[in-house]
C-alpha cells in the first residue's frame, strides 16, 4: 500500500519504519527539516532499539522517504496516518490544534484527487476528535465521507524501548470507523500482524488509549502504595506483588473490570478500610487506596440520581444482595440506595429469590434482624408483585431470571440497570444503564 505518515516523532517514525518493513511504500511528512533530512539519510529521529537499522534498510530499498511537501505526500498515497503531537494545555486538556491542522491540509489535497483516501488518526485524542476531523475534511474538500474518503481511529500501544517489537506484537488492533471502505483498507493493512482486530465505533476507539494508560498509571500507584505499607511492616513488597500478579483468574483478568455499580459484601469494603488504617498507623499517605471508598460512594450517588431523575416515586428493586447467587446483604450498596429512598418517602418494593428470612442462617439472619428489619418488610415473594407495584424497576444484581424477564417488562415502566443483565442493550427509550 502507499502510505503517508504525518509527524516523524516517536509514534510516526516507528510506524513509518514498521510499515515500510512490511513492504509498503511510506512517505514521512514533517514540518521540521532536521527530521526529514535524518530519515532521508537512513537515520532515526529518536533512540529506539532496532529502529535506525530498519530505517536505513527501508530507505536503501526505496520503501521509505521523507518530505515537508504534504501535498505531494497525499497525492502519491492512498492512506494518511496522523501521528502529530497532542501536548497538554495549562489546564491539563490536550491541544488538538496540530491534529486539526493536518486534517485541513489533507482535505485541501484530496479536493484534487479522484481516488478514495483513508485518513487515520493514530495520535491519542479525546472522544469526538474523529467526528470533527470528518467535518473539517468534508467542509474543506467538498467530498463525502465513505464515498470519497474515510476517517479512522487507530490508537497505538507502543512502549518506549520496545516499540519495534510492540508494533508487530500488539495486544490487539483497534479499527474505529463508520466508513465501510476504510474498514476494509485497514483490515488488509494489518492482516500480517498476528493479533485480534476489534472493529468498533470511533468514539470507543478514542477512549481505549486513555483507559489503557490510566489503568497502567493506577497499577503503578497501587503497587507503590502496597510496597510502602509492606516496607513499614518489614515485608518484601516485590514478593507480595509478584504473587498477586500470578492470579490470572481474578487479579489479572476481566473479572473486576466491568463498569457497573458499587462494590459491597463482607470483604472488599472491610479490607479497604483495614489496609488504609494500617497505613495510617505508620504515618503513610495512600491517596489511591484512600480514594476507593469515596469513589464507591460516588457510584452509589450516581445510581440514586438516575432514580431521582425519573420523577417517579414507586420504585421496585430486582436483586437485593450485593451480587447474584448469594444471600449476603452485608454492606450491599443496594441496601444503601433503598435506605436513602425510604428516608425520602419513596414507595418501595423488593424482590430477591435468595433473600428469605426463613432460609437465612447465621450472620445474614442476624444482619437482617439487627440492621435492616425495615427493609425486609418490603420484600415480596413474587417478582410480578414488584413489577406491578412499580413505575421504576432497578436491577440490582445479575441474576439470570432478571435478564430473561427484561424483554417482557412493559414499555411504560422505566428500567434502571446497574449491572447490565443484557450486554447488548444500551440506554434507550425506557431502559437506562448506569455506565452504558
Amino acid at each position: 500500500m502507499k502510505i503517508s505518515v504525518f509527524g516523524l516523532g516517536y509514534v510516526g517514525v516507528v510506524c513509518s519504519a514498521c510499515f515500510s518493513r512490511d513492504g509498503h511504500n511510506v512517505i514521512g511528512v514533517d514540518v521540521e527539516s532536521t527530521k526529514v533530512d535524518l530519515v532521508n539519510k537512513g537515520k532515526s529521529t529518536i533512540i529506539e532499539e532496532g529502529l535506525e537499522e530498519q530505517i536505513t534498510k527501508s530507505v536503501n530499498n526505496n520503501f521509505l522517504s521523507a518530505t515537508k511537501d504534504y501535498k505531494k505526500a497525499v497525492l502519491d498515497t492512498d492512506i494518511s496516518f496522523i501521528c502529530v503531537g497532542t501536548p497538554s494545555l495549562s489546564n491539563g486538556a490536550i491541544n488538538l490544534a496540530y491534529i486539526y491542522e493536518v486534517a485541513k491540509q489533507i482535505a485541501e489535497v484530496i479536493k484534487e484527487k479522484d481516488s478514495f483516501h483513508t485518513i487515520v488518526v493514530r495520535s491519542t485524542v479525546k472522544v469526538g476528535t474523529l467526528k470533527i476531523c470528518k467535518e473539517i475534511i468534508e467542509d474543506v474538500s467538498g467530498k463525502m465521507h465513505d464515498q470519497d474518503f474515510g476517517v479512522v481511529s487507530n490508537p497505538e500501544f507502543l512502549r518506549e524501548g520496545t516499540a519495534m517489537y510492540d508494533f508487530v506484537n500488539p495486544p490487539y488492533t483497534i479499527i474505529g470507523t463508520y466508513s465501510s471502505k476504510s474498514r476494509l483498507v485497514m483490515t488488509e493493512l494489518y492482516s500480517s500482524i498476528d493479533a485480534p482486530i476489534h472493529q468498533i465505533r470511533p468514539e470507543e476507539a478514542e477512549m481505549i488509549k486513555y483507559a489503557n494508560n490510566n489503568f497502567h498509571a493506577m497499577k503503578i500507584a497501587f503497587a507503590n502504595e502496597i510496597g510502602n505499607i509492606c516496607k513499614e511492616n518489614e515485608v518484601d513488597g516485590h514478593v507480595v506483588m509478584d504473587i498477586v500478579a500470578k492470579d490470572r483468574k481474578l487479579n489479572l483478568s476481566p473479572y473486576y473490570l466491568k463498569p457497573g455499580f458499587a462494590f459491597g459484601g463482607s470483604c472488599l469494603p472491610k479490607d479497604v478500610r483495614g489496609l488504609t488504617q494500617i497505613a495510617k498507623s505508620h504515618d503513610l499517605k495512600t491517596p489511591l487506596l484512600s480514594s476507593l471508598i469515596k469513589s464507591n460512594f460516588y457510584q452509589i450517588d450516581r445510581g440514586l440520581k438516575l432514580i431521582y431523575n425519573t420523577g417517579k416515586k414507586k420504585v421496585g428493586f430486582l436483586g437485593f444482595a450485593f451480587k447474584s447467587g448469594t444471600d449476603d446483604l452485608r454492606e450491599s450498596p443496594i441496601v444503601t440506595v433503598i435506605e436513602t429512598l425510604i428516608g425520602k418517602g419513596y414507595d418501595l418494593s423488593v424482590y430477591d429469590s435468595n433473600v428469605h428470612l426463613s432460609s437465612l442462617l447465621g450472620k445474614n439472619k442476624e444482619y437482617i434482624n439487627s440492621h435492616i428489619p425495615h427493609i425486609y418488610k418490603l420484600l415480596k415473594e413474587d417478582i410480578q408483585d414488584v413489577i406491578d407495584a412499580s413505575d421504576v424497576l432497578v436491577i440490582g444484581n445479575n441474576a439470570k431470571e432478571f435478564g430473561e424477564l427484561l424483554p417482557t417488562i412493559s414499555s411504560d415502566k422505566t428500567i434502571i440497570d446497574l449491572v447490565r443483565v443484557n450486554k447488548d442493550k444500551t440506554s434507550k427509550d425506557n431502559y437506562i444503564g448506569i455506565c452504558w
